[in-house]
């Protein structure tokens, strides 16, 4: 490790990560391949300071005021050339510690306005790009009266939570008065604001583009089709498979809409992650966000010389340039969802899915004897089936045939 006060020979990045989050060790990887200096801040101590050299950096992320000060004092002692988050939270804190330090960095107001999904609404709106109808509901509002002036079926979520926590389908005024009663202690407890979201609900398949901006250009890394993909009442993610069985022409749609998204809300740099749905033929944006695709995801994506995703991250973070081509005919991930809620008590059957033909991996990221909720009060997945192929058909088989050898006791 460098000594306080010293210049570093390689560069210096500082990764900012929440309590959970199973890619830590995946960026660390990378940064050693590409010979950079990695600092890793997070909120309290952990087991993390085993995994990198080059120390941890306690940061309160719930005080951005503080979070972004400790940050300037550290580079003040350390020769620091990038901020990196990776969620909606830290996100937010490296774009303001960033634009203080004089890095490269998104507009702070724009990775908020990513965040906050009314925000999001309003800025396609001001955009001209298509737009469900949407409103925005207060905790406290006469529900009675806001479910009889709705057009339905629409669809109700917080703000600013992801992985599908708390977004509920109704389809007339007795499913939106309970979806508020669900909703409510949900962004009670996880929640920064004190609002629902409603929109029209938007039928189609669903797809995910992930993405990268360099000074404001787009370049698609992936789209995934998410077979599977509900209409509600809940909308937990499935799977994710790439490439795209789309047609030609409409993915091309999508990579445009996605292009016009981001600028409409401002972001200019770094990872961007977009979720749409194709109605009737036409790209219509659901969500998007300043980071890359969340859990253990990436780890279906490989690019020309073996590069990761993190490695894509971190050398777009710091000027360097990587092939970002993928090298795979087909990969997929499936989500394994949570059945019920209870105590997880066991997983069987986990070697027998990761023997199947095709499926490269299978990781249970849930220890057994925790309380496990599924959606929409849950925001975590059981685990992780990897498969690759030479074709999306084979790795969707896959996939489910691994899954089905999978026996979940909760109890």
């Amino acid at each position: 490790m460098t000594a306080s006060g010293d210049v570093t020979r390689s560069p210096r990045l500082l990764l900012l990560i929440p309590n959970r989050f199973y890619r830590t060790e995946d960026f660390l990887n990378a940064a050693r391949r590409h010979e950079v200096t990695l600092t890793v801040g997070c909120p309290v101590r952990s087991p993390l300071t085993a995994l990198t050299e080059d120390g941890i950096l306690l940061v309160d992320f719930a005080d951005h005021c503080r979070a972004t000060d400790s940050i300037v004092r550290f580079a003040a002692r350390h020769s620091l050339q990038a901020v990196v988050g990776v969620d909606e939270t830290t996100t937010w804190i490296a774009a303001n510690a960033a634009r203080a330090l004089g890095l490269k960095h998104n507009a702070p107001h724009a990775v908020a306005t990513a965040h906050n999904k009314y925000r999001w609404r309003c800025a396609l709106l001001r955009s001209g790009l298509p737009t469900p109808d949407f409103s925005l509901l207060p905790i406290g509002a006469d529900v009675e009266l806001a479910a009889a002036s709705q057009h339905y079926s629409c669809v109700l979520k917080p703000l600013d939570l992801s992985a599908s926590r708390g977004v509920i389908r109704a389809d007339d005024c007795p499913t939106f008065i309970d979806a508020v009663d669900r909703i409510t202690p949900i962004i009670k407890q996880a929640s920064r604001h004190t609002d629902i979201l409603v929109e029209n609900f938007v039928a189609g398949p669903e797809i995910i583009v992930e993405a990268k901006l360099t000074d404001g250009k787009l370049r698609p890394l992936a789209i995934f089709d998410k077979p599977g993909t509900t209409d509600g009442p809940y909308f937990e993610e499935h799977m994710l498979i790439t490439p795209s069985r789309l047609a030609e022409d409409l993915q091309q749609a999508c990579i445009e809409t996605v292009a016009a998204a981001a600028a409409a809300v401002g972001l200019r740099h770094g990872p961007l992650h977009t979720e749409l749905r194709i109605d009737q033929g036409t790209p219509i944006p659901i969500e998007i966000a300043a980071r890359s695709i969340g859990g253990l995801c990436s780890r279906v994506l490989r690019f020309d010389n073996n590069m990761t995703l993190e490695d894509l991250i971190i050398g777009d973070a710091l000027g360097i340039t990587m092939p970002s081509k993928s090298r795979v005919s087909a990969a997929g991930v499936m989500m394994i969802p949570i059945p019920q809620s209870g105590v997880l008590k066991a997983v069987h059957g986990v070697a027998l899915a990761r023997a199947c033909p095709q499926i490269t991996d299978v990781r249970i990221t849930i220890p057994v004897g925790q309380l496990v909720l599924p959606v929409p009060e849950g925001d975590r997945y059981l685990g992780f089936i990897f498969a690759a192929g030479d074709t999306p058909e084979i790795v969707q088989t896959a996939l489910q045939n691994a899954h089905r050898k999978l026996s979940i006791v909760i109890r």
